[in-house]
Parts: C-alpha cells; sequence; structure tokens
C-alpha cells in the first residue's frame, strides 16, 4: 500500500483533504444551475466511491509497505464489511435527506434539527444501556433539546 513517510507530505495531504471535504457543494455550483442539488449528490457519492475504488486498486496495492488492498479486503470478516458499508448507505441517505431539509426550510432550522436528531439518537442509543442515572439523564437532555427545538420554531414567527 502507499504509505507517506514525510512530515511534509502528511501536513500537505491532509491541508488538501480538508479543502476538498466540503467540496462536493461547490462542484454543484460549477456543474449546473438547472441540476437539482439532492440528484447531484447521489451522482457525487457514486463518483466518490468509484474514484476510492480505483485508487484502492492503484495506490493502495503498490508500494513496499504494508498489505495490498484486497490482501486486507480478504482479512476482514464479512460482517464488519457489510457493517461499514451499511454504515456508508445510512450516512449518504442521512445527508440527502439533510440537504432536502434544507432546501425546505434553509440551512438556519434544517441543520440544527438534522444534526441534532442525529445526536440526540445516537447518544440515547449509546448510553441507554449504561449504569442506572443515565435514563433520567438521557430523558432531561432529550426534553432540553425539544425545548430547543421549539425556541428555534418559535422564532420563526
Amino acid at each position: 500500500m502507499f504509505i507517506i513517510e514525510s512530515y511534509p507530505l502528511a501536513v500537505a495531504s491532509c491541508v488538501v483533504t480538508m479543502l476538498c471535504w466540503g467540496s462536493w457543494a461547490n462542484t454543484q455550483k460549477l456543474a449546473s444551475k438547472e441540476w437539482r442539488f439532492q440528484l447531484f449528490y447521489w451522482d457525487y457519492a457514486i463518483g466518490v466511491f468509484l474514484f476510492s475504488l480505483a485508487l484502492a486498486f492503484t495506490l493502495g496495492s503498490r508500494g513496499s509497505g504494508g498489505r495490498g488492498f484486497i490482501v486486507d479486503l480478504l482479512q476482514a470478516e464479512r460482517q464488519w464489511l457489510g457493517s461499514a458499508f451499511l454504515g456508508g448507505v445510512i450516512f449518504n441517505l442521512a445527508n440527502i435527506l439533510l440537504v432536502a431539509a434544507i432546501d425546505i426550510a434553509g440551512m438556519a432550522v434544517a441543520f440544527p434539527v438534522g444534526i441534532g436528531l442525529a445526536l440526540v439518537i445516537g447518544v440515547f442509543t449509546t448510553y441507554a444501556v449504561k449504569p442506572e442515572g443515565n435514563p433520567s439523564l438521557l430523558a432531561a437532555m432529550f426534553v432540553f433539546y425539544l425545548l430547543g427545538l421549539g425556541v428555534l420554531i418559535a422564532s420563526k414567527f
């Protein structure tokens, strides 16, 4: 596999990655103003997936250090590969729904609600099975989240 061994090259790679991270929203503006944002996201996500596969079979399988891509893939258990794939599908579906909500309600409302709900659900499922006392804290957190949501809604009027 391709391993970056130079510190300056690693920092430069991180900077490029950071600059490209939110680029999918900007590339739609370059593509066409008539192309619906939600549909563009599908095409962009599929393109990134195919580009990642191309990199996996080229840079991921070349070089003197580490294992090749196929060897790495074959050593993983199927359940974890399936779990990673399902996580990617859910993440992208959530992004598409968030983009649709932003299109309808605007960024100021849709983003806090969408991300807030994801956090609340994530925290609830993670900590609901932990030691006693957590259910009351989780209930309080959920109540305050709903209050905050109510304040957001009320501010619109």
